[in-house]
């Protein structure tokens, strides 16, 4: 007989006694000084690790940024500003709170298909880095260059003819609102130059949530290639190069932490290769999820514990208005359930239940029939792998219940 797949340990967080510790503080603790369930809490002391662990992986003088639409809290955007080389934004409100948080503008680039006019104005007023997607930013960029006197700082993302294979969520290859088709490359480039745009570099950004390295050094390669030919019909030389991420975390039974060491090694070497053929290029990766999803925790309390025709629910004040993702997206994918504990009940006896949230819908669930320490009402349930896509991700006005708070500790 085959062994039931697992959750991957969680070894972020201990326990003292029988609780778990987050950021240096008892869960309860925190509970208390937020004044309220359900909440976030992110660690920083785990972001600090995590962001070290590539640093030691990757090769040096490799560009390290953070696409802050993962976790795009103010405080966490601030403290990831001070540890890597620069911000990726999709939207003036992200570029606001990159911004304000410090971040320098020189280092901050701008993605998304759907740029409004004025979006763009606060690009080139703010001297940001914008990844074109459509020939339609052209004129206006190079229209509101001219009325403020300013470089438009453009570099140009390119839909590559393939996909990154085994990813959560391809973002590239094949027909996508995302990017320049790989064919129409030469043509937007022919007008950026007569323009006079500042041409920067490339953007390339085949798919994300992805845990297989062979996938990701892959997808690499063919990313500096396909920047490598395209190189002879630029407007001036590439000085950015960004090949994406795609890096993945673990959320369901079975999956296993992605091995860096592959990733580094061919990394190190295209950086040679860059070197050589494309010598004022910096190589950038543009990482979310795996920067901050597993410095983070869904904490939410246990306001009824019933037992319906022998299955036992913990009805709990939070659910998929606060994290749509451990819900399964509103019944669209086949769902699994993410790793979860009772924090303050750490090494109890476990029984077997489903922890749900208050909402009047079937699909607000949080844990399907887990065997989890025996919890009574008043107690904390605790959701895993929750600092990436949560709580700005989720239907918060849904069915009128509380905004749910977030804390870095």
């Amino acid at each position: 007989m085959n062994p039931v797949p697992q959750h991957v340990p969680m070894t972020g967080f201990p326990v003292d006694g029988r609780e778990l510790i987050i950021g240096g503080q008892p869960l309860t603790l925190i509970a208390a000084r937020v004044g309220s369930t359900p909440f976030y809490a992110y660690d920083r002391s785990l972001l600090d690790r995590r962001v070290a662990e590539l640093r030691a992986a990757l090769p040096q003088g490799l560009k390290l940024h953070y696409a802050m639409k993962a976790n795009p809290m103010p405080a966490v955007v601030a403290h990831m500003a001070r540890l890597v080389d620069g911000i990726d934004v999709a939207s003036a409100g992200e570029l606001k709170v990159a911004l304000d948080a410090g971040a320098d503008p020189h280092e901050i680039s701008f993605a998304g298909p759907g740029k409004r006019d004025p979006e763009l104005l606060q690009a080139v007023a703010a001297g940001v880095l914008v990844n074109v997607e459509s020939a339609r930013e052209l004129p206006v960029l190079q229209r509101e260059a001219e009325q403020l006197g300013l470089p438009a700082r453009v570099a140009l993302r390119v839909n590559p003819d393939f996909e990154l294979k085994g990813s959560g969520m391809k973002m590239g290859g094949g027909p996508k609102q995302f990017g320049v088709d790989v064919e129409q490359v030469p043509a937007v480039l022919d007008e950026m130059r007569a323009r006079g745009l500042q041409f920067e570099g490339f953007h390339l950004f085949a798919g994300s949530q992805n845990l297989k390295p062979e996938s990701i050094c892959e997808a690499q390669q063919k990313s500096y290639e396909l920047a490598l030919r395209l190189s002879a019909q630029t407007p001036q030389p590439i000085r950015f190069l960004n090949l994406g991420g795609g890096f993945g975390i673990p959320y369901f039974p079975g999956e296993q932490r992605l091995d860096l060491g592959p990733i580094g090694a061919n990394l190190a070497a295209l950086q040679e290769r860059a070197r050589r053929e494309l010598p004022e290029a910096e190589l950038v990766i543009e990482l979310g999820r795996y920067l901050v999803g597993e410095a983070g925790v869904y904490v939410t309390r246990v306001v009824d514990k019933k037992v319906s025709r022998g299955q036992t629910y913990l009805v709990c004040d939070g659910g998929l208005n606060h994290h749509l993702s451990v819900s399964g997206n509103f019944g669209q994918v086949i769902r699994k359930n993410y790793p979860v504990t009772i924090g303050n009940r750490q090494g109890g006896q476990a029984e077997l239940v489903s922890a749900v949230g208050p909402l009047c819908t079937p699909l607000d669930l949080l844990a399907d029939k887990m065997a989890l320490p025996q919890a009574e009402i008043g107690d904390l349930v605790v959701i895993f792998q929750s600092g990436a896509y949560g709580a700005s991700a989720s239907p918060a006005a849904f069915l009128g219940h509380p905004a749910v708070t977030e804390v870095l500790v």
